[in-house]
């Protein structure tokens, strides 16, 4: 793995050279949120990553290479496609970004139904690779299983997160206007990238049909115009090369490697260790809290313990499930926390399953450039204020509009002249569905198969359902229409009848709610029952929204990292 080990502290031999006053398993996007805030407050945190390390810059060794540096220019060898029969369904996955993903034999799962786990193993997790569409949560959302009945009421609502939302986007640096549209709020943002032309034709055209859907341009974590905050973190303007997958040098958007990791080791408070495979967390049953971290060396199998006052789990959404369901002891004999025997049950995701296509007469003197990084979107409009279709929630879109190149017969200069002209102009546009937490949505670990360094596989048993089917039914209808008012030709729709998983928005087995009987955390990401334990990575979520998850996320870490930090201050925890 790329990188080096410079600024890694390692502390080694001895009870008091392993105890810190908190522990963060994993250095993604949420694990990197609450190792900041941790540091910030002042706690000796020891950050835990299974991968190996990778230091902003100097970790990206294929940034700045054309094509034609490739082998294969780009494409993924015959080989390596048939030993990666999944990740490479990954839209991220080619020859300049497989280093960052984890290969199909590295760490294998049992796909009780078929379910495609996208993983990033090495400081930063996906942070690196992710799409980084950013949008908040609205009120809606929040508030949504309580009125349609499903999942469990959120413990939480969008006024105790507001102000988490404003703290986590200042400083990660989202791009966006305040569109005011109350279910998509406004936020904290640098300037909007623009809509192209026959985007801005088509957000009119949709905009003035409806009067509960609104086309807006894409919120996205990248530094259209970067502020003090952002250039003490190093970090600078996006370029718009649309090679974010591979790392970016300029810090253009954001990443744990590029923000919050430097930032924490700048405090003198955070020590990292790379190569660490989190067995479990140990549980004391006399002091009726959790004590520490067991280790596993991802190169020496030798095991380790580590201790710590505080321990936040996010080592994303199902290896924290994996961690927890394996974390037994005499108190907790099913999983640390897993009394209500519901720790990695109401597994969800999004439903990316539909999109549909276009062509439009655009004007041919028109062009646009540039490699933006987001695109027009437009937020949920089904059941959010009362349930009126036949499917629970709804699905939002991300649409937009451009030229390819132009076709042509024949062959010589003629041939490359037509090819040198841009084609005509097409649209596309696909779902986000908002998908039911369900029982049966579930993982587990394997009674009899282990991985590499003896845990237990886990078991994925995820799926759709009819609701699934109705909403993207729904879409589909809803796309050919809204094409047809804004003048699009040749509509096409299609159903991808992609596998769970793909999506990369896994969320949900250790839920927040009010009641421990029928959830694992509480308002907080405590463990109801283990209150020095957090989990605010994906794992925690009651339910799934239709919009991006991952600023959700942060927001989470960071309030509960400082509702931690106040708590042990207290003596409470």
């Amino acid at each position: 793995m790329p990188g080096d080990s410079s600024h890694i502290n390692i502390n080694a031999g001895g009870i008091d050279k392993h105890t810190f006053d908190a522990i963060v398993i994993g250095s993604g996007i949420s694990g990197s949120w609450a190792a900041k805030e941790l540091c910030d407050r002042g706690l000796k945190t020891l950050m835990l990553e299974r991968g190996e390390n990778v230091v902003h810059i100097k970790g990206y060794p294929t940034a700045t290479k054309a094509p034609w540096e490739f082998p294969h220019h780009l494409q993924i060898p015959l080989q390596m496609e048939e030993e990666n029969p999944i990740v490479k369904r990954c839209y991220a996955f080619n020859e300049a970004t497989q280093h960052f993903f984890v290969k199909d034999n590295e760490h294998p799962y049992i796909q009780e139904k078929p379910y495609d786990w996208i993983r990033g193993y090495q400081v930063g997790g996906k942070s690196l690779l992710w799409a980084r569409q950013t949008q908040r949560w609205s009120k809606y959302d929040f508030e949504g299983p309580a009125r349609d009945g499903f999942a469990v009421d959120w413990p939480i609502r969008y006024k105790d997160l507001a102000p988490w939302y404003s703290h986590v986007e200042a400083f990660a640096g989202i791009s966006g206007n305040k569109d005011g549209v109350d279910t998509l709020p406004d936020g904290e943002f640098l300037p909007a990238w623009e809509m192209n032309s026959v985007e801005k034709t088509i957000s009119q055209k949709i905009n003035a049909a409806y009067n509960n859907r609104y086309v807006v341009q894409g919120r996205c974590a990248h530094l259209t115009q970067p502020k003090e905050i952002h250039i003490q973190q190093g970090r600078n303007q996006c370029q718009a090369r649309s090679l974010c997958e591979r790392g970016c040098p300029y810090g253009g958007y954001f990443s744990s490697n590029a923000s919050t990791i430097p930032w924490a080791l700048k405090t003198g408070n955070l020590t990292i260790q790379p190569g660490s495979v989190v067995h479990s967390i140990i549980y004391d049953d006399k002091k009726e809290k959790a004590t520490g971290v067991r280790v596993i060396d991802a190169h020496t199998k030798k095991a380790t313990e580590y201790y710590a006052k505080v321990i936040f789990v996010n080592a994303a959404c199902l290896n924290s499930n994996l961690i927890l369901l394996n974390s037994t002891s005499s108190r907790f004999p099913n999983g640390l926390g897993n009394d209500n025997g519901l720790l990695g049950k109401y597994v969800a995701f999004h439903n990316y399953r539909g999109t549909a296509g276009a062509t439009y007469d655009g004007p041919p003197d028109s062009y646009y450039y540039g490699r933006r990084p987001t695109q027009p979107m437009m937020p949920n409009f089904r059941n959010v204020h009362k349930q009126e279709t036949d499917f629970l929630r709804g699905y939002m879109v991300f649409f937009g509009a451009g030229r390819g190149r132009a076709y042509a017969d024949g062959i010589g200069g003629a041939y490359k002249d037509a090819i040198s002209e841009p084609g005509n102009w097409y649209v596309s546009i696909m779902m986000q569905g908002e998908t039911i937490p369900k029982e049966s949505n579930h993982v587990r670990l394997s009674k009899d198969k282990v991985d590499a360094w003896g845990i237990p596989q886990l078991i994925t048993a995820v799926d759709y359902d009819d609701n699934d089917v109705k909403s993207m039914n729904d879409f589909f209808m809803v796309a050919q229409e809204m094409f047809d008012k804004a003048g699009c030709k040749n509509i096409q729709t299609n159903d991808s009848h992609q596998a769970p998983g793909l999506d990369i928005h896994e969320m949900g087995g250790c839920r927040m709610g009010k009641d421990q009987k029928t959830s694992l955390l509480n308002a907080h990401n405590q463990f109801h029952n283990c209150n020095n334990v957090f989990v605010t990575d994906g794992a925690c979520m009651t339910s799934t929204s239709t919009q991006n998850p991952s600023l959700t996320f942060m927001a989470l870490a960071a309030r509960a990292a400082n509702y931690a930090a106040d708590e042990l201050k207290k003596g409470n925890i």
